[in-house]
C-alpha cells in the first residue's frame, strides 16, 4: 500500500457565524474511514494573516504556510460572497504562493442558488497562476442544505459527491507527488 495523501482542507471563511465549520466537520467525518488519506484542517480564522505581505510574519501564520507546505493535496472548502470568494483566501492564497505548484486542488463550495460555483470558477485562474491543477469534480451546496446536527439533507449524494471528489484528488495527488519526487531526485543528481 502507498504512503496516504496528505490533503490540507482549507476553511476559508473568517466572518462570524459562518457556516464553513459545520461542512467542514461534515467532510472530515467523510474522510473519517479512509486509510489512503491524511486529512488536516487549515482554517484561515486561525491563521493570523497578515493585512499585508511581511518577510517576517508572525508565528501563527508561520504555522499555517507550514501546515500547508506538507500536504500533497488540497481541498478549498469557499462560500460564495458577492459572486465570488473571499479576500481572506485571496490573501492566503497570495502569501502561499509556493505551496500550490504542482498539486491537485479540489473544492467545495457553498452558499446561495449557485452553491457557490461562482468563486470556484473564479479560483481556477488564480491557482493555474501558481502552476495548481485544478479538478472538475467539486462539492457544491445550495441554500445551506445541512439539519441542526450538521448533516446535508441529501446524504447520500453529498457523501458520493465527496467521494468522487477525494477519488479523482488522489489520482491527480499521487501523480503529482511521484512527479515532483522524480524532479527533485533528477535536479538534485545534475
Amino acid at each position: 500500500m502507498s504512503t496516504p495523501l496528505r490533503i490540507a482542507l482549507v476553511v476559508a471563511s473568517t466572518r462570524e457565524g459562518r457556516f464553513g465549520p459545520t461542512v467542514a466537520r461534515w467532510f472530515q467525518s467523510v474522510t473519517a474511514g479512509r486509510t489512503d488519506i491524511e486529512l488536516t484542517v487549515a482554517d484561515l480564522a486561525d491563521a493570523d494573516l497578515p493585512a499585508h505581505w511581511t518577510p517576517d510574519p508572525a508565528p501563527r501564520t508561520r504555522a499555517f504556510v507550514e501546515r500547508l507546505a506538507v500536504a500533497d493535496a488540497f481541498v478549498i472548502l469557499t462560500p460564495e460572497y458577492n459572486h465570488s470568494f473571499p479576500a481572506s483566501l485571496k490573501q492566503a492564497i497570495d502569501i502561499t504562493g509556493h505551496v500550490w505548484r504542482r498539486k491537485p486542488v479540489g473544492f467545495v463550495s457553498y452558499g446561495g442558488l449557485s452553491g457557490g460555483l461562482r468563486a470556484v470558477e473564479q479560483l481556477r485562474p488564480v491557482l493555474a497562476e501558481l502552476h495548481a491543477t485544478t479538478l472538475r469534480e467539486t462539492v457544491s451546496f445550495h441554500q445551506f442544505p445541512f439539519d441542526e446536527t450538521g448533516t446535508p439533507h441529501d446524504t447520500h449524494n453529498a457523501e458520493k459527491a465527496a467521494t468522487t471528489l477525494l477519488d479523482d484528488l488522489l489520482w491527480w495527488g499521487h501523480a503529482l507527488r511521484t512527479a515532483r519526487h522524480d524532479d527533485s531526485t533528477r535536479n538534485a543528481t545534475n
